[in-house]
Parts: structure tokens; C-alpha cells; sequence
């Protein structure tokens, strides 16, 4: 059934569209012959309690620099489409959280993916806390006091912002390091809330895995091994891609979380696996469904696709 969608995102014309997710989903829903609208957040409107946007028809190509065609801007109203995929990217700031507010109005009536709600509700390096004895140790804290009581209990720490993304900003710090005074300094001058302290696990340096869960259930994965001389895998930071597989330890993980990630309507999640160990849940803007495919795994953007279906059919039983 044909379906009217409309995506919020980044400026599209700036995207790499050999691995990014969003383009995916684009590529899917173009196919099945959907009616797409785009439009950035900073065209996304309350009117009352009209939630509008000034959107434009979006025709999609996978070709490198010519990947996409706009039609002409018009407010659209987002209450008359089917389907809202919130896909900005982070940082979770002020803005983010202000869109979930907006998009949270038309609930009940069109479906957004991810649950405005529930992205709001869980921080990727917060939401994970919910689940320790799946995780390395972790201290979520801006306190010197506790922070030095973590490090000497634990030795070697990764340390990195709350509310960072893309590997920006994290940090490496030895049992006894002279950079940790300057560094603890930094980050209590450039975030006002409180950092992620992790023990840091040695096997990242074979690789840091994202796993996707489509409705909680595991739909693909991609293992990442970080660039020579650093520790951050993200491929946007110089990680490699590799297929890979799910351990026993890895699908214990998803059916543990899998389904409070369905209950909350997170249809579309990346995790985030280092040697078994669980450090973050991706929910804002997950990335890893053309890496996955392009490394000979399954095309995830057929599953996240005939999920929103699914639920788009259910709303409707249900009004």
C-alpha cells in the first residue's frame, strides 16, 4: 500500500550516501512506492496545536553526487501522513529534545520512528545504565572524588562526554597518566553535566561490534576495527568494516534488552558490543544497515520497513 512519509533529517545534500542509514530507508520506501517528503528540523512548526512542516517531494538515486531531486517547499501538515522518520542526526541538544516535544503531538494519529517519547527518554550512554550486568564497569559522574576512586579501582579508563556521537572527544587514559589533570579540567569546562568513565577493554582493538535490532529483535550486524594507533572504531573516525556474526553472548544481550527496546517503540536501534561487553544503545539516528549489507549481510532497511507497516496497520485497527 502506497504510504505518505516525511523524513527529518540533515541538510541531505551533504550526506555520504555509501553509508548512511537514512539514505537506506530512502532507497526502501521510494521502492514500495511510497510518497516521500523531507524537510531539516528547523523548518518543523506548532501552530496551535498543528505540528507543520515546510517540506518539499523527495526522489531518491543511489548515485554518488547526483543522489537526489527536491520538488518545490510547501507546508504540509503532519498529522494527514502515515509515517514521521525522525532521523537527525546528534548532538542530543536542546534542539533534538525540542523536536521530540513537537513530534510527540501527533501520536496516536501518525507514526514516528523512533518514538519521540522514548528517544527523548533514552540517552544512548544513560538508557544503557538500565542493564549493568551487561555491561563493563561504567561511571557516569563529573565528581574528581569519584572518578579517582573509579580509576584506581580499575586502571586504565575511557572517558568521553554524555551526550557525545561519532567517537568525538574519547579519551584513553593509563593506570597513572600526566594528561589526566589537564583532561579532567577540559571536560569540566566544556560540559555541564556529568561524563561517561569506562574501564577500557583491551579487545577493541579487534573490533567494536553494532549490532541493529529491528522491534527488538536482532536483524544484522557489522564489526568495526578501529584505525592503527586509535581506539575509536566509528567508521566515520577511520574504523573498518567487517561482516561478522552473532555470539551466543551477543543474542543473550538482545533478548535481554530486546524487549523493553519494543515496549518503549524503538523499531530501529544499533547497539554497540566490545568482547561481549554492552557500552551503548543507539537510539536517535543508528547507523550500520549499508555497512552491514555491503560486508554481505541482510538489507535492513526491508526489515525496519515492513515493521513500520506493520505498526502503520495497526494504528489504523486501532482509529
Amino acid at each position: 500500500m502506497v504510504r505518505k512519509i516525511a523524513v527529518q533529517m540533515d541538510p541531505i545534500e551533504r550526506i555520504n550516501i555509501a553509508g548512511d542509514s537514512t539514505f537506506a530507508l530512502l532507497l526502501e520506501a521510494q521502492a514500495r512506492g511510497h510518497e516521500i517528503h523531507y524537510y531539516t528540523p528547523d523548518r518543523l512548526s506548532l501552530r496551535g496545536r498543528d505540528v507543520v512542516a515546510l517540506a518539499q517531494v523527495l526522489r531518491v538515486r543511489d548515485v554518488k553526487g547526483d543522489h537526489f531531486e527536491l520538488g518545490p517547499p510547501r507546508e504540509i501538515f503532519l498529522r494527514d501522513l502515515d509515517v514521521v522518520l525522525l532521523r537527525q542526526d546528534p548532538p542530543f541538544d536542546l534542539s533534538y529534545i525540542t523536536s521530540t516535544h513537537l513530534l510527540e503531538m501527533i501520536g496516536g494519529r501518525t507514526l514516528v520512528v523512533n518514538d519521540p517519547v522514548a528517544v527523548r527518554n533514552a540517552p544512548e550512554k544513560l538508557f544503557v545504565m538500565n542493564f549493568p550486568e551487561l555491561m563493563p564497569p561504567t561511571l557516569i559522574s563529573r565528581d574528581r572524588a569519584a572518578i579517582d576512586a573509579f580509576r584506581a579501582e580499575h586502571g586504565e579508563v575511557v572517558m568521553k562526554p554524555l551526550h557525545g556521537h561519532g567517537g568525538a572527544a574519547v579519551f584513553r587514559l593509563m593506570k597513572q597518566d600526566a594528561n589526566y589533570g589537564s583532561l579532567f579540567d577540559l571536560f569540566a569546562t566544556s560540559f555541564r553535566e556529568q561524563w561517561v568513565v569506562q574501564k577500557f577493554l583491551p579487545e577493541v582493538a579487534k573490533g567494536d561490534k553494532r549490532v541493529i535490532l529491528v522491534d527488538g529483535a536482532p536483524a544484522g550486524a557489522v564489526n568495526r576495527v578501529p584505525a592503527e594507533n586509535d581506539i575509536r572504531s566509528n567508521m566515520v573516525r577511520g574504523g573498518a568494516a567487517e561482516a561478522t556474526a552473532l555470539t551466543p553472548r551477543e543474542q543473550e544481550i538482545c533478548a535481554t534488552i530486546g524487549p523493553e527496546l519494543k515496549k518503549r517503540g524503538l523499531v530501529f536501534v544499533g547497539i554497540d558490543v566490545i568482547d561481549g561487553f554492552l557500552t551503548e544503545i543507539n537510539v536517535t539516528s543508528p547507523t550500520g544497515i549499508r555497512a552491514i549489507k555491503h560486508t554481505g549481510g541482510p538489507d535492513i532497511a526491508v526489515a525496519i520497513w515492513d515493521a513500520i507497516a506493520g505498526k502503520v496497520a495497526a494504528l489504523e485497527t486501532v482509529g
